[in-house]
């Protein structure tokens, strides 16, 4: 079983930079994180394949893909600080953890994110601090944040939010109304909100972004 997971892993990397990712230290984290242990026991067999999976709770852990390239478009060097709304299955999160010094996670629905920390643990993975809450508004307490990531699609980005990173910083958003029309955004933070630079990524399919506040 061991040999047979390191042959799909490999196949998905040769997959991923078939696909245009390019950069070597993702696609070693990648190789690294075992996705297996963030998913629910019925769909591990399916770990290394280029699908979303289901983790409950109406929520999904990504497509390999897309965590590769929201991970790929913040160009990271290793000492940056990020902030993720939504940490979901913990697996993003972990990806980012091999590739900066440290993140910040926040995530709405507590059973997920005690799954999540339970897997941090085992993988002994330090530099994350996850807390349970609604990510709507950010984390404003620790700002600013070298880079944001958002793992749920908004209508539209919060100015609050983007008032959190830090200049050059960058924030990387599925955007849309509905899972049918979004588009992945990398926001790179300027002087103020007039000054930000916008690069459209792709079209997206992510769950919303469910909040109580506005």
């Amino acid at each position: 079983m061991l040999y047979e997971t390191s042959i799909q892993k490999a196949n998905l990397i040769m997959d991923l930079r078939s696909m245009g990712i390019s950069s070597n230290d993702v696609l070693s984290a990648i190789e690294k994180i075992p996705r297996e242990i963030f998913l629910p026991s019925t769909f591990q067999s399916y770990a290394y394949e280029n699908n979303p999976l289901p983790i409950g709770f109406e929520q999904t852990i990504s497509q390999p893909y897309i965590v590769a390239l929201m991970t790929e478009a913040l160009s990271l060097k290793g000492n940056e600080v990020i902030l993720e709304i939504g940490t979901g299955s913990g697996y993003q999160t972990s990806i980012l953890s091999l590739l900066s010094r440290r993140v910040y996670s926040i995530e709405r629905i507590k059973p997920l994110l005690v799954n999540a920390q339970s897997c941090f643990k085992k993988l002994k993975l330090t530099n994350i601090i996850s807390e349970y809450g609604d990510g709507f508004l950010g984390w404003p307490k620790l700002a600013p944040f070298d880079h944001m990531i958002i793992t749920c699609a908004v209508k539209k980005i919060d100015d609050r939010l983007l008032n959190q990173i830090r200049i050059n910083g960058s924030c990387v958003v599925p955007i849309g109304k509905t899972n049918t029309h979004q588009r992945l955004k990398k926001i790179t933070i300027g002087n103020d909100r007039n000054d930000d630079v916008w690069e459209d990524l792709g079209k997206v399919s992510f769950v919303p972004l469910i909040t109580e506040k506005d």
